[in-house]
């Protein structure tokens, strides 16, 4: 049962009525309480039932965040009462749903179609609540109120805002690849196809028994080798839940791993995915050559940081029991924490880089480089000294990743994601994937 503020005001005009009255006794106050309580059981009767209603939904089921979507309750009234009320559509705080009440008026046997608006503030699953119908009786004092269960989930994927790089670093890759320069061969390249000869060409390049069999001389083209396997391994431990920025550094690794998985699609390359702290969180297999961004988007969207420490050794078991023993590059995007990787991640990579290529990738936080150039008081220094043994920590531990043999990226957020694409064309411009 549910009251409305209309019933509030009829209680208080009928205290205020027996007063002016100046009729004393408690039976004139309990003849005007029982007709209001009358006058209320007879609303909620006469009110439709909010259980005898029909829901359907529809609508969108995914969105990227940062953007809005639209889902859709359609309520079948099959009962012979007019329904006349509120109806909200309950979603979690972090969907944002607008509006959160709406005003409603089926006739009997009709139909109305409720929209609700979501603008998600995190990834992830959002799943609806319920549908909460308050309907209220013809002379608008009470009702029935009913909250009725209806399945809808809508998940928000990663916003992949490093895809405004991903024009420029197609061009570099066309360029790479000779569709805007000549092709020459050199290490790590496959044969491409055959064109007429041009004044400069390497004589080497010449192809004679096609060239015996035509007009002309005719030479071979070369692009660098395609069909390479590149497993993305995103650390979901500990580490990755500190905040650069506003954003946690897990997002920042996500968005350089989306740009990364969409140019070596786009190259011809194989992507794998993995997401691991002490468990696989997510796992993603090429299933052929093409782009696999669409479903790492998917594996990526309801994943969180473990407030746990990450077991490398599990990690690097879990990459070595993977795709049989073809070498391939391992992108690792983890944090160049010095405790974190001189404990756990530097004695496994020995059998790691044994037989694959190794390439850690990190976010640096723009804000520590920033306190070790504070100057000015006493706490400004110590904040400066703290700042600078991060650094150099980092910097030990890069060195000592790259005597392992292991590519390193370190860059801020705005620039790790770029730079991460970089280093994969430069090691596919030298023929080392």
């Amino acid at each position: 049962m549910a009251v409305t503020g209309r019933a509030v005001v009829v209680g208080l005009l009928a205290v205020a009525a027996v007063a002016i009255s100046g009729t004393v006794g408690a039976w004139a106050t309990a003849v005007a309480l029982g007709v209001l309580v009358v006058l209320l059981a007879t609303d909620v009767l006469l009110a439709a039932s909010p259980r005898a209603l029909r829901l359907t939904r529809e609508g969108d089921t995914t969105l990227r965040l940062g953007d809005s979507a639209t889902v859709y309750v359609t309520l079948a009234n099959p009962t012979r009462r007019p329904l006349r009320g509120w109806v909200r559509d309950a979603w979690p705080p972090s969907a944002s749903a607008t509006p959160k009440r709406v005003p409603v008026r089926v006739a009997a046997g009709e139909r109305r179609r409720i929209t609700t608006t979501l603008t998600p503030t995190r990834r992830g699953d959002a799943r609806a609540a319920g549908v909460t119908v308050r309907s209220i009786g013809p002379m608008g004092l009470a009702g029935r109120q009913r909250t009725l269960s209806t399945e809808w989930a809508v998940r928000t994927l990663p916003p992949f805002h490093s895809r405004r790089h991903l024009p420029g670093k197609l061009s570099r890759l066309r360029e790479l690849e000779g569709q805007h320069t000549a092709m020459v061969r050199g290490q790590g390249s496959e044969f491409d196809s055959l064109r007429d000869y041009v004044p400069g060409d390497d004589v080497r390049s010449i192809d004679w028994r096609a060239t015996a069999r035509g007009d002309g001389v005719v030479v071979r083209t070369w692009r660098p080798e395609r069909d390479r396997r590149i497993l993305i391994v995103l650390d979901t431990g500990r580490t990755s839940a500190g905040r650069v920025g506003d954003t946690p550094r897990l997002d920042h690794s996500m968005d350089a791993a989306l740009l990364l998985a969409a140019l070596a699609g786009r190259a011809g390359d194989r992507v794998d995915f993995l997401a691991y702290d002490r468990r696989t969180r997510a796992q993603v297999r090429a299933s052929g050559k093409g782009s696999q961004v669409s479903r790492i988007v998917e594996a990526m969207a309801p994943l969180e940081a473990e407030l746990v420490e990450s077991d490398p050794a599990g990690m690097v078991s879990t990459v070595l029991g993977t795709q049989g023993k073809a070498r391939r590059l391992v992108v690792l995007l983890t944090d160049l924490n010095a405790a974190s990787l001189e404990e756990g991640l530097l004695p496994k990579l020995p059998a790691l880089t044994s037989r694959h290529l190794v390439m850690v990738a990190a976010v640096t936080d723009p804000a520590v480089g920033a306190m070790a150039a504070e100057r000015g008081s006493a706490d400004a220094l110590y904040r400066a000294a703290a700042a600078e043994r991060t650094l150099g920590e980092r910097r030990r531990v890069t060195a000592e990743l790259r005597r392992m043999g292991v590519e390193v990226v370190d860059a801020d957020p705005e620039h790790i994601a770029p730079a991460l694409a970089d280093a994969y064309i430069n090691l596919k411009a030298q023929g080392r994937l």
